[in-house]
C-alpha cells in the first residue's frame, strides 16, 4: 500500500518530482506538510483543509497521547476517523516534544498551563527511554522506543517515525556521539516493534549527526541498511540556513533515490527553494500557520503584514491570483480590521490563505523541476 514513485529527476540538481502512494491517497512531491498538533490546524478545521489540496498532514503523538489519549483515538476508529480526515497523515515519535522539555523550548506551553519549567523537566534519560513529567498535569510518564511505536499504531497514521533523541545544538562532541549511538539503537528497536505488526503503516528513519559530516554519513549508512520505508533528516540542523544546507549536502547523496526524503520541522520559503535542489521531497513546519495568526500572509515568495496601517484602505484581496476562500471573498482592508479588532476569524482567514499559498508554491516548484529549471 505504500510506495514512492519517481517521476522526473532534474537535469540541473538533485531536485525531483514524485508521488508517495499511501492507504489514504497520493502525495505529490515536493510538497509542504502543515502541522496539526492536536489533530487539527489552529483556527482551520479539517473539512476546510481538505478543500486546500493539503495531501499530507503532520500530527503530534506526544500531545495526542496526553490528550485525548491514544486509546480514545483507537476506540474512535483511528486518527483519520477521529479527526474526520480522509487524506494521508504522518505522526512523529514524541521525542522532539519530550527533549524540548529538557532543553526549555516549550516554555510557552508550560507557562500556559500554569506550571513551572522545573516541574516538567525530563527526569531520566537512559537506554530504556525517557521519564518525564506531563506538561498538562505534572504526572510522571515514560516514553520508550517500543511505547512510542505502539502509540502510533493506536493512532493509525499512514507514516510513522521511530523514537529518537534530539540533542541541543550547543552540545559538545562527546555528548553528540553518545546521543548518536543511543538514538540509532532506539530507532532499530522502534523498527523491530513496527515490523511485528506493520498495520499498513510506513516508517521513516531519522538521520542524525548534528553538523558533523562523518556522523551524518554514518547515520545514512546505518539506517539505509535497515528496512525503513523512507528517510527523514532531523536532529540538530544548525543555527542558520547555511548550516542547514550543509547538513543536507552531507545527507541526501547518501540516501537511496528510490525512497522518499523528508525534512523535519523546516518549511520557510527560502529553505524550501534551496532544499528541493538537494532532493528533499516533503517539508513540515507550523511556520506558515503561526505566521498567519500574527497577521503575516504570503504573496508569492514575499510576506506582508496585514496589521500595517497601509492596508486600512486597501480594498483588494491578499493575492488577486489566489483562489482560496479568503482571497475570493475578502479584502486586505477587512482583514486588517479583523486583526485590529482581535476577531478570531482573522486567524482562520489568514491561515486558509497561507496554506493555499504554500500549496500553490509547491505546485509551481513541481512544474519548475519538470521543466529542469531547478
Amino acid at each position: 500500500m505504500f510506495k514512492f514513485e519517481l517521476l522526473h529527476q532534474s537535469k540541473r540538481s538533485q531536485a525531483r518530482v514524485g508521488r508517495i502512494h499511501t492507504p489514504h491517497g497520493v502525495i505529490d512531491t515536493p510538497n509542504y506538510v502543515p502541522v496539526g498538533t492536536n489533530g487539527v490546524l489552529k483556527a482551520v478545521d479539517n473539512a476546510m483543509l481538505a478543500t486546500l489540496n493539503c495531501q499530507l498532514m503532520f500530527c503530534n503523538t506526544y500531545h495526542l497521547a496526553l490528550h485525548p489519549g491514544a486509546d480514545i483515538v483507537e476506540k474512535a476508529g483511528g486518527l483519520h476517523r477521529y479527526i474526520a480526515r480522509n487524506q494521508p497523515i504522518i505522526t512523529d515519535s514524541g521525542g522532539f516534544q519530550v527533549f524540548s522539555l529538557a532543553y526549555g523550548s516549550v516554555a510557552s506551553e508550560l507557562k500556559s498551563q500554569g506550571l513551572k519549567k522545573s516541574d516538567n523537566a525530563v527526569l531520566k534519560i537512559n537506554e530504556s527511554g525517557v521519564k518525564f513529567r506531563s506538561y498538562r498535569d505534572g504526572q510522571i510518564m515514560e516514553l520508550t522506543p517500543e511505547k512510542s511505536v505502539l502509540l502510533q499504531k493506536q493512532l493509525g497514521a499512514d507514516i510513522i517515525i521511530p523514537f529518537d533523541e534530539l540533542p541541543p545544538f550547543h552540545c559538545d562532541a562527546l555528548s553528540l556521539k553518545r546521543s548518536f549511538a543511543r538514538t540509532h539503537r532506539w530507532q532499530k528497536r522502534s523498527l523491530d516493534t513496527h515490523l511485528k505488526n506493520p498495520k499498513n503503516q510506513a516508517m521513516y528513519a531519522v538521520v542524525h549527526g548534528g553538523l558533523d559530516q562523518s556522523l551524518r554519513q554514518k547515520s545514512c549508512q546505518i539506517l539505509t541498511d535497515l528496512a525503513f520505508d523512507g528517510f527523514a533528516i532531523g536532529g540538530s540542523l544548525g543555527k542558520n540556513r547555511d548550516d542547514l544546507f550543509q547538513v543536507l549536502s552531507h545527507c541526501t547523496p547518501n540516501l537511496p533515490s528510490a525512497f522518499p526524503r523528508h525534512l523535519l520541522g523546516i518549511a520557510d520559503i527560502p529553505s524550501i527553494n534551496r532544499g528541493v535542489t538537494f532532493g528533499i521531497d516533503t517539508f513540515d513546519s507550523c511556520y506558515p500557520t503561526k505566521a498567519a495568526r500574527h497577521g503575516v500572509v504570503f504573496v508569492g515568495d514575499e510576506k506582508i503584514k496585514l496589521t500595517a496601517s497601509r492596508f486600512k484602505e486597501d480594498f483588494t484581496p491578499i493575492d488577486p491570483s489566489c483562489t482560496c476562500w479568503t482571497c475570493q471573498h475578502y479584502t486586505k482592508a477587512f482583514l486588517h480590521h479583523l486583526f485590529k479588532a482581535h476577531e478570531p476569524s482573522a486567524y482562520t482567514l489568514a491561515t486558509i490563505h497561507n496554506i493555499k499559498a504554500m500549496m500553490n508554491k509547491m505546485a509551481a516548484i513541481r512544474e519548475q523541476i519538470l521543466n529542469d529549471e531547478l
